[in-house]
């Protein structure tokens, strides 16, 4: 008799955690609306015209929508998280702190993008606009992207990684804002990609 064996690897489900317009979100979804090994299986946000949801429902990723409170709490989002059997959350412009709970039960298995050079430039409300007038004013010579995993402190985490942009002299806040923006579309999703097939494989 001839038994065959089949050798599969775990598929991951994550859950994009956003709060803005949604651009980083549509890519990762777009990009892993392809892949075989890894799912987005929800869209988590704390703003009912996120405009992520948008996107969410073109690529057919169930919403789930709670309150700053729920969020700040971490009780309902975390058994959430638990009974959907999410394996890992990415932030893509989320704009709320992670509870320490939801931390604590997906050790290095929350991945966030902040569009600065970490350490510099990071901290509570370094975000968008902020960070970029906050590196102009202290005339960088360079800026980029930091994809990092997430602790209990804000942009703490150890950091995945860095991809760099030249400051130029006559620079502003929305042509860096762009150069920063076009870093996190060639690179965020295939970094997370990478991130968690190496701990899945």
């Amino acid at each position: 008799m001839l038994y065959l064996y089949f050798c599969t690897m775990k598929k991951a489900r994550i859950a994009i955690f956003a709060s803005g317009t949604g651009t980083n979100a549509r890519a990762l979804m777009e990009y892993f609306s392809t892949k075989e090994h890894i799912h987005v299986e929800h869209l988590i946000s704390n703003k009912e015209d996120c405009g992520a949801i948008v996107h969410a429902k073109r690529y057919q990723v169930d919403v789930k929508i709670f309150s700053d409170e729920n969020i700040s709490d971490g009780e309902l989002v975390n058994h959430f998280l638990q009974q959907k059997k999410i394996d890992f959350i990415v932030l893509a412009g989320f704009l709320r702190k992670i509870p320490l709970s939801v931390i604590q039960s997906f050790p290095n298995k929350i991945i966030n993008l902040h569009p600065a050079l970490l350490p510099n430039f990071g901290g509570k409300g370094m975000y968008g606009k902020f960070v970029h007038a906050a590196v102009l004013n202290a005339k960088e010579k360079e800026s980029g992207i930091t994809i990092h995993t997430v602790n209990e402190n804000y942009d703490q985490g150890d950091y995945i990684a860095q991809f760099y942009t030249p400051v130029l002299e006559d620079e502003t806040v929305s042509s860096l804002e762009k150069k920063i923006r076009e870093l996190e579309q060639r690179y965020f999703s295939c970094v997370v990609d990478g991130y968690i097939n190496s701990i899945i494989k």
